[in-house]
């Protein structure tokens, strides 16, 4: 597979969190990894994914479940070190955006795991850094933390109060995100604030791999993404 990395841009400070760079442009040196119109280049369960009105659309319903959480792969290459950016709208449930992830084929078809910038429809996990089938949650909204190399979470100071930062996400509309993959730095940010800082000093912190979204069991939901692109940091 081709190996993708990718570049940040620098984040301002304020007085209870960090405000993310301007809306990406291909100009800045970003690459779409969504036409818009197809599923070209992402690979998942087609009862659950599909292009509608510009958007990637993932649902479960009463009558179509999934029986655990299914992703969309982006099959066109690994990421490293690298900026995202994209758009999210939410009805209901639990999602996210996996990066430096790897597919568990021994678990099941199109189940991922690794590193997932969490967004949802509640008021609690959206910004945080969450480990999919590994250490589960890294870091909680508004904080800034290092994972030594034996595991232990070294606070920082923090970048605001979970309560705070939930005000800038927008139920059941269009939101923001950023994701931010400097080495062992890893960097969310929503609607241009940012929500974790997190230096993972461990040897099982992933380096590189997948990008995928994520479709969560559970109760009916729909999930849309579009604008998602991409830049390396070199």
């Amino acid at each position: 597979m081709l190996q993708v990395r990718f570049l940040c841009l620098s984040a301002i400070c304020v007085a209870l969190s960090v405000a993310a760079p301007d809306r990406a442009t291909a100009d800045d040196g970003f690459v779409s990894l969504f036409d818009g119109a197809t599923l070209d280049g992402w690979e998942g369960k087609p009862e659950f994914w599909r292009v509608e009105n510009g958007a990637i659309v993932g649902e479960t319903t009463a009558e179509k479940p999934t029986q655990g959480n299914t992703f969309l792969i982006w099959r066109q290459g690994l990421v490293d070190d690298f900026e995202l950016a994209f758009t999210y709208r939410l009805t209901g449930g639990n999602s996210g955006v996996q990066y430096r992830s790897k597919e568990l084929r021994n678990i099941g078809d199109f189940v991922v795991g690794g590193y997932q910038a969490d967004f949802e429809a509640g008021p609690k996990y959206s910004g945080i850094l969450y480990e999919e089938k590994g250490r589960g949650i890294l870091a909680e909204r508004g904080q800034r933390i290092t994972i030594t190399p034996e595991g232990q979470k070294v606070a920082g100071e923090t970048i605001g109060t979970a309560e705070d930062l939930q005000q800038v996400i927008k139920p059941g509309d269009w939101n923001d995100v950023r994701v931010v993959a400097r080495g062992n730095r890893l960097q969310h940010f929503i609607n241009g604030v940012q929500t974790i800082d997190v230096t993972d000093e461990t040897a099982v912190g992933a380096k590189k791999g997948l990008l995928a979204l994520q479709l969560h069991a559970g109760p009916p939901m729909v999930v849309q993404v579009k604008d998602i692109v991409l830049k390396e940091i070199k």
